[in-house]
């Protein structure tokens, strides 16, 4: 252990760019469009294109506090410098935390259920320990390996989503009597549409962890706004243009019954015969989210240690591979918990209801940010922008399921908790 040793500033605009759409474009789109088209039907299209309108605007917001404050704490330091008080920095650290815990449980889950189709008869307790454990030594093994496998993986799931389009145009240019694309926008059922925006939403999670490894990027107040736009522009593009033709070539109920939507589309235009392809593609979609969502975890606590919102031992780095291993170990025990005891559907929405509530925070730090300090930005928005974030994040928070809702609150008052004991002992 070596208390001097620093993160290396290895990854370029490409590299960071495959970063956050191998973080957004993976285990969200592949697991969650048959729920979204169960709540929205035909206008699933709608659902995503609303989930992806208030995540463009708050990566906005990330855009520009990130080039105001690139540091590894990401959200919990953008809080601090917002709010100017280390409370509300650290419940947020701590929501931002939870929900990469608990998307890293969600996914892992995922896979096993994936794995388990192909070779059944293995416990889907041993599954989540391995898959768990060797996303942790990758993880331990080095960011530029990391990103190495996110890059090779990142291929793959994007050529498995482009292969979805591709036969699913084919098929229904030569079935277009299958094809039930909503043509009048006036009618739009907006209370299913935003029911199925706030399932939706999962599946664009990933551009705010790109900010947890601000601290390993080459010249990141010049890169970072173009990586975060750039691939929230990408993975929206895709997401609606599946959602499109899922819902034109399956019908809604079938979709929202399958465990992997995808590959009904698949099976609807091709058949059977890609089952075995297309579920391996999936199979690496899925651990990409995850390894993913395990390295911003990782490096968040790992910032927030530096920060002293939590025990220092945890901004430990390896002396020879240079990660943060401490915080690595931590996330590993903490996943694993949650993968063991929790469901897929609660660990998903718990997800994405901590991070809106984060992203509510992060919107209002930006806007008194700016009240405080007149200066520009290397990249500027102007202040209607993270207030608009601020109101959507609450929008969709309202429409999700009150289990989860409360699952999420408990998470708060967990963090609100957390605070209260940190400035007991400090007194």
């Amino acid at each position: 252990m070596d208390k001097s040793a620093h993160l290396k500033r290895t990854l370029g605009f490409w590299a960071l760019t495959a970063y956050g759409v191998g973080d957004i474009l993976g285990a969200g789109i592949y697991a969650l469009m048959g729920k979204v088209a169960g709540a929205a039907g035909s206008y699933s299209w709608v659902s995503f294109l609303c989930s992806l309108a208030v995540a463009a605007i708050t990566a906005l917001s990330y855009s520009e506090l990130v080039t105001r404050f690139p540091k590894s704490g990401g959200e919990s330091y953008y809080c601090e410098q917002g709010f100017r008080a280390k409370g509300i920095a650290m419940v947020s650290g701590w929501l931002v935390f939870c929900a990469g815990t608990f998307s890293l449980a969600a996914i892992s889950r995922a896979f096993t259920g994936y794995l388990q189709g192909m070779i059944p008869g293995i416990p889907s307790w041993f599954l989540i320990i391995v898959f768990i454990l060797l996303l942790g030594f990758i993880n331990f093994w080095g960011i530029r390996e990391s990103s190495t496998a996110n890059i090779i993986c990142t291929v793959i799931e994007a050529s498995g989503l482009i292969f979805v389009i591709i036969i699913g145009v084919l098929f229904l240019r030569e079935n277009p009597s299958q094809t039930t694309f909503p043509a009048d926008a006036a009618v739009v059922p907006w209370g299913k549409v935003l029911s199925g925006a706030a399932l939706a939403f999962f599946a664009f999670i990933g551009f705010q962890d790109m900010v947890n490894i601000a601290e390993e990027v080459k010249e990141p107040e010049r890169i970072f706004p173009r990586a975060i736009i750039m691939a929230l522009a990408f993975t929206g593009i895709i997401y609606i243009i599946i959602a499109v033709i899922a819902t034109a070539a399956v019908s809604s109920e079938t979709l929202s019954r399958s465990s992997a939507p995808l590959l009904e589309v698949v099976r609807a235009s091709q058949g059977s015969s890609f089952d075995w392809i297309f579920t391996i593609v999936a199979l690496f979609a899925v651990a990409n989210t995850g390894l993913l969502n395990f390295i911003m975890a990782s490096r968040l606590i790992y910032g927030m240690s530096q920060q002293n919102l939590f025990p220092r031992w945890l901004d430990s780095v390896h002396y020879s591979r240079r990660t943060p291993h401490h915080a690595i170990a931590a996330v590993m025990v903490a996943a694993l918990v949650l993968a063991l005891s929790g469901t897929i559907t609660r660990l998903a929405g718990t997800t994405s209801v901590l991070l809106l509530i984060v992203y509510v925070a992060v919107n209002v730090s930006l806007i008194l940010a700016k009240m405080r300090d007149r200066t520009k930005a290397v990249f500027n928005v102007p202040a209607i922008i993270p207030a608009l974030g601020a109101v959507s994040s609450l929008a969709l928070i309202a429409f999700t399921e009150y289990g989860i809702l409360l699952l999420s609150l408990l998470r708060v008052l967990i963090g609100v908790c957390l605070v209260v004991v940190r400035q007991w002992r400090s007194v």
